[in-house]
C-alpha cells in the first residue's frame, strides 16, 4: 500500500500530504467550542459534524485505534480573497476528492477512517437529527469537529496550511494502522 500511496493520492487530486503518528495528535475542546459557536453553519445540522459525531473524547478514542494519520490537502485558486463562491466550490470539490480517495484505497485497506472538511454534501438535505443517515458508510467526519486544530496538524505533517494569496486550502485525513 505505502509504495502506491503517492500514485493513489495523485489520482485522487491531492495537493500535499504528510504522515503523523496518532499518539502525537492533540484533541481540544476549544476547537469543538468553535463548532458549537457554529462558525461554519454546520453545527447540529449534519451527521458529519458535532454533536452527531460524538464527544471529543469519543472522537479521540476512535482516532487512537489507528497508528498513523495521513493528512492531505487540496489548494484552490480564488479570484480574490473575497471569492466566497470559489471557496464554496472548493469546499464541495474537496468532499468529492475525499470520496475519490476512499474509492481508490478501499481495495487496499480493510480498516481505516477518513475525516474531511465541514459537513458532508452527499445528500441535498441531511436527515439529521430526525432520521438515520442514508449513507453512514460514506460519511466523513470533520477534522475540526473531532477537536483537531488543522493548522497544528499541517505543521506536524510538514505541509503548508496557507498556500499563498487568493487561495484556499482544505484538509482531510486518512487514519490507518
Amino acid at each position: 500500500m505505502y509504495k502506491n500511496i503517492s500514485n493513489l493520492l495523485a489520482e485522487a487530486g491531492i495537493f500535499q500530504h504528510g504522515f503523523i503518528d496518532t499518539n502525537q495528535l492533540q484533541f481540544s475542546d476549544e476547537v469543538r467550542k468553535m463548532c458549537e459557536n457554529n462558525i461554519c453553519q454546520m453545527y447540529n445540522k449534519t451527521w458529519a459534524c458535532p454533536p452527531a459525531i460524538g464527544t471529543v473524547r469519543e472522537c479521540k478514542e476512535r482516532c487512537l485505534k489507528y497508528k498513523k494519520m495521513l493528512l492531505f490537502s487540496v489548494k484552490y485558486d480564488l479570484e480574490d480573497s473575497f471569492d466566497f463562491e470559489g471557496m464554496t466550490e472548493g469546499m464541495n470539490d474537496f468532499k468529492r476528492v475525499a470520496r475519490r480517495l476512499e474509492e481508490l484505497i478501499e481495495p487496499h485497506l480493510t480498516d481505516y477512517l477518513i475525516l474531511a472538511n465541514e459537513g458532508c454534501g452527499i445528500c441535498e438535505s441531511c436527515t439529521y437529527p430526525h432520521s438515520p443517515c442514508r449513507f453512514p458508510e460514506m460519511v466523513h467526519g470533520s477534522l475540526e469537529g473531532y477537536g483537531l486544530f488543522v493548522n497544528e496538524l499541517a505543521k506536524a505533517a510538514g505541509i503548508n496550511y496557507i498556500n499563498g494569496a487568493n487561495t484556499v486550502t482544505y484538509f482531510g485525513a486518512l487514519l490507518i494502522s
